[in-house]
């Protein structure tokens, strides 16, 4: 999308910074309610970490080059834009392959309760494991048809939620308790713990028993979406999202500018002004209010209020492959196109994650990288060109675990390499065939397949230490201890707020952030 020349006015209601997924929604919303809206971003296109790229030269498959998945995104704020996107629900849930016995196995998740029931009286011997992972993820269903209309609210109390909630057990278990403490009193396989704790880590270095509860506030972020934990394929891509949200806001009447990076932020009543420089040089622009769509270090930044006192740090490996083949499994009795078409789980035994963690933390890459993948082209081949989805070719996203940046402070294309390496092993060890055999080429005869870790992430995007939540996750309450106002986007400037994952119920692809700032201004 070509940058606009000019800024057309001199001052506007409300100027975003960022043109990410949250900062279209907010002016979305603020342009439909009558205010002029500018959008200012740095790069020559929109969308932030939420879109679809070419990755690979002269290879006409679109991936969702960062974020890969829609959780979080609520249903409300699809419908009060209009957007014309779409979501498909993956048919498994999830697969996890092992050895027991000295036979490749693994653990099936999806295809209705019987083959889940089969498979997990498979792996264990009995139906008892199974029958705690229903009374367990039960609950948990409980707890998100309660906590996730919450999001696009006024912040509720500690309190309010707890009643909203109405469960003081599974309140303990999920708000009070380090999460190893149920899995170990609630599962007995290691593989099924494993399982159920790769959820609370992704993006977010910390182990079972953290005693901050990290993990815990990762894990519940991850099991509310939707109100039923689903975790949805956007239909196109992510980048069908942002499009959409791109259409939606300049036909409510937003201006957004690309290739304006925006260099610092006076806040002022009744105005503030924020300053930024373009290809041609710098300039000003005035707003009754100023929505950041970029983490609370940049923020600070940018005001000049100095350094948060929390330094954020990204944990995770991002591989995105296309095959021309998915490859054959040791398990001979899953179909790779099920084993695949949910999160397939690799190294993630409870054990494996606690190895992993460990080494990590004492500063050494984990000898066996713990690490998921998913297709998206099983459930939406609309991101290959007819020509690729006829020949049967899939995308891979292989997301990894306990990668957190400080272990690529130094020497970081080397530390990729050999991570990718390492893990991309970890996934040879569960197949039948390496999975180089199987990748496609691109026209200059190049492997498909990429890899960003923390610091890639800092640099392509500006997520402060690569966290892909801009800070540590905050659980989704009002918490003395850290005053974010009504709506949680608040600052300590009246008149600016934070409109990005960095936010109180931010982080992932959900457009809450830039509802709830949306909803602060015009409340205001």
């Amino acid at each position: 999308m070509p940058a606009q020349a000019e800024v057309s006015r001199d001052v506007y209601d409300v100027v975003i910074v960022g043109g990410g997924h949250n900062g279209l929604v907010a002016a979305t919303y603020l342009a439909r309610a009558g205010r002029s809206v500018l959008v200012l971003e740095r790069l020559d296109v929109t969308g932030g970490a939420a879109v679809s790229t070419r990755a690979f030269a002269g290879v006409d498959a679109r991936l969702s080059r960062y974020s890969y998945l829609v959780s979080l995104l609520p249903s409300k704020i699809v419908d009060d834009l209009g957007l014309e996107f779409a979501v498909r629900k993956r048919s498994v849930s999830s697969y996890t392959p092992t050895v027991r016995g000295g036979r490749a196995t693994g653990l099936f998740v999806g295809g209705g309760e019987e083959r889940t029931r089969a498979s997990f009286r498979a792996l264990t011997g009995s139906d008892t494991e199974y029958a705690a992972w229903r009374d367990f993820y039960a609950t948990t269903g409980n707890v998100a048809r309660s906590v996730f209309p919450t999001l696009t609210e006024p912040l509720p109390t500690r309190e309010a939620l707890r009643a909203r909630i109405g469960d003081d057990a599974a309140w303990h278990m999920l708000f009070e308790q380090p999460l190893g403490i149920t899995l170990e009193e609630r599962f007995r396989d290691d593989l099924v713990r494993g399982v159920v704790l790769t959820d609370a880590l992704i993006g977010t270095f910390s182990n079972a028993h953290d005693a901050s509860l990290a993990q815990n506030i990762c894990f519940l972020y991850h099991i509310i979406g939707g109100g039923t934990g689903d975790w949805d394929v956007p239909v196109g891509g992510m980048g069908a999202f942002t499009d959409a949200l791109l259409g939606a806001a300049r036909g409510a009447g937003s201006e957004i500018v690309t290739g304006h990076e925006v260099l610092g932020i006076e806040p002022g009543h009744p105005h503030s002004v924020v300053t930024y420089r373009t290809g041609s040089g710098e300039g000003s622009v005035a707003a009754r209010k100023v929505l950041v769509n970029a983490s609370p270090e940049a923020l600070a930044e940018l005001i000049g209020d100095g350094a948060p006192a929390e330094r954020a740090e990204g944990a995770q490996l991002k591989v995105n492959m296309l095959l021309r083949r998915l490859p054959r499994l040791r398990d001979t009795s899953v179909d790779p196109r099920e084993a695949f078409a949910g999160t397939f789980h690799i190294s993630e035994g409870y054990g494996q994650l606690e190895t992993a963690y460990r080494e990590a933390a004492a500063g050494s890459l984990p000898s066996a990288p713990p690490s998921e993948i998913y297709c998206h082209s099983i459930t939406d081949p609309t991101v290959l060109s007819p020509e690729l989805a006829g020949r049967g070719y899939q995308t891979l996203t292989m997301f990894g675990l306990h990668a957190p940046a400080r272990l690529f402070a130094a020497d970081n294309e080397a530390k990729r390499e050999a991570l990718l390496k390492s893990a991309l092993a970890e996934l040879d060890s569960v197949l039948a065939e390496p999975i180089a055999d199987c990748l496609a080429v691109d026209r200059d005869g190049r492997p498909c397949v990429e890899a960003k870790t923390p610091v890639d992430l800092e640099h392509d995007l500006r997520l402060p230490g690569g966290n892909i939540f801009h800070r540590s996750l905050a659980l989704p309450f009002a918490d003395e201890s850290r005053p974010t106002g009504r709506w949680g986007v608040e600052t300590a400037h009246e008149n600016v707020l934070l409109c990005g994952a960095g936010a109180v119920r931010g982080g992932g692809v959900s457009g809450i952030p830039g509802h709830n700032a949306a909803m602060a201004v015009l409340e205001r």
